[in-house]
């Protein structure tokens, strides 16, 4: 039996507002298999990015589990969750590219840690960058590329050590509807031709449609979920 990407149980996180307790998550329950494309939908402060950053390792539960691959990852240690983040692409919303480099620079950086060499770090940024389409625009910087193709380089760099999954924050959140449609088709080719599991939030039911699978949460609850 394969062991599913992302295992959520019971998954509560609750912050302190002053004195308040809020709860952002409810009891989360949710499994993620290889290949999938999950939508999570939702409106603002329903949990969703809360959601995200737990599953990314980048926040603690107050309860519940998280298991990336079948590990606990609240029994890593620092090394362990730094580990485990290199095995994660992240897409957000705002592209976070390096403006001083090219686009080919940016990719390239995010591959300096699994230890190849120049030629190789060079070839699979020049790669990676054809397989979203910028094999044009690699020695371009941010500055000289239109939103879209800042995104692209952002997957790009995603993808660059060959993640277990993607997690995307609204990744067509600040870019216009043509251009939305052209990274979504983007994110569903590399799901289907390359069998990439992307993990995916938006407030967009157009783009969540594209999704093999949509989850809808409300009051950090999941109230809905749906097979495409």
């Amino acid at each position: 039996m394969t062991v599913p990407v992302i295992e959520i149980t019971n998954l509560v996180k609750t912050y302190m507002l002053g004195n308040i307790p809020v709860n952002a998550l409810r009891g989360i329950n949710l499994k993620v298999e290889k290949g999938d494309f999950l939508a999570i939908l939702g409106p603002s402060g329903s949990g969703k990015s809360t959601l995200l950053n737990l599953i990314g390792a980048l926040d603690k539960p107050t309860s519940g589990m998280v298991l990336i691959e079948g590990v606990d990852i609240s029994t890593l240690n620092d090394n362990g969750l730094a580990d485990l983040r290199r095995r994660i692409g992240f897409v957000f919303q705002f592209f976070n590219i390096i403006p001083r480099l090219t686009a080919k620079g940016n990719v390239e950086l995010a591959s300096s840690i699994l230890g190849l060499s120049k030629d190789e770090r060079q070839k699979r940024a020049e790669n990676l960058l054809e397989t979203v389409g910028l094999h044009d625009r690699m020695n371009h910087k941010p500055s000289e590329l239109s939103g879209g193709q800042r995104q692209r380089v952002a997957i790009a760099r995603a993808l660059v050590n060959n993640p277990s999954f993607l997690l995307m924050d609204e990744p067509t959140g600040n870019i216009d509807s043509k251009t939305a449609t052209e990274i979504i088709q983007l994110v569903k080719g590399l799901n289907e031709e390359q069998g990439v599991t992307v993990i995916m939030i938006t407030h967009d039911t157009n783009i969540a449609s594209w999704a093999k699978r949509t989850v809808q949460m409300l009051d950090g609850m999941i109230v809905q979920e749906e097979n495409h």
